[in-house]
């Protein structure tokens, strides 16, 4: 049986599309740098609580509309 991982999932890119708005734009209006926004995107970066209130905010949505924590199973290969 295989352990479960949590993935940090994010919706950023798909509402910035909708609102098409580029990385450097919303960066500008969270007053972040545009790497943070591509690192929070790819998942490799984890907002602090503060930023993620700001992101979802920004969007006019909840943060758990903006982003979601999810269980997955590990193989055990």
């Amino acid at each position: 049986m295989g352990e479960k991982q949590k993935i940090f999932k994010t919706r950023i890119k798909v509402l910035r599309a909708e609102m098409e708005i580029t990385q450097e734009e919303l960066a500008k209006a969270l007053d972040v740098s545009r790497g943070t926004i591509l690192e929070i995107e790819r998942g490799t970066y984890n907002p602090s609580l503060k930023l993620s209130f700001k992101i979802a905010n920004y969007f006019g949505k909840t943060v758990d509309e903006v982003f979601q924590l999810i269980e997955e199973e590990e193989d055990d290969d």
